[in-house]
């Protein structure tokens, strides 16, 4: 079983920034490919960025492209998302992810990731 635990998000001005982490449990983190999602009220979670276990893989919802970054540290065993340029669309749940699956990339889809943080809420006012 891999536990996540996220924090990071408040509540942050249009044109703001902030950083969420993803704590992950466990010794075999640097082979999970991690992901962030976002769920909005009324609408699906939707993929917003994806990174491979050495990070030489990354995927962006074109929706975030130039405006937030993916990362990782695999000796802290944690996951980031650095969120710029905020705008009010971007407020959202905000949920990492790990695909435990031995793929050679990150996937773009929920369906595909295994474990689940507990989401953290992100307010962009305007």
């Amino acid at each position: 079983q891999v536990q996540l635990v996220e924090s990071g998000g408040g509540l942050v001005q249009a044109g703001g920034s902030l950083r969420l982490s993803c704590a992950a449990s466990g010794r075999t983190f640097s082979r999970y490919h991690m992901g962030w999602f976002r769920q909005a009220p009324g609408k699906e979670r939707e993929f917003v960025a994806s990174i491979s276990w050495i990070g030489g893989t990354i995927y962006y919802a074109d929706s975030v492209k130039g405006r937030f970054t993916i990362s990782r540290d695999n000796a802290k065993n944690t996951a980031y998302l650095q969120m710029n340029s905020l705008k009010p669309e971007d407020t959202a749940v905000y949920y990492c992810a790990a695909d435990t699956a031995l793929t050679v990339v990150p996937s773009t889809r929920v369906g595909d990731y295994d474990y689940w943080g507990q989401g953290t809420q992100v307010t962009v006012s305007s």
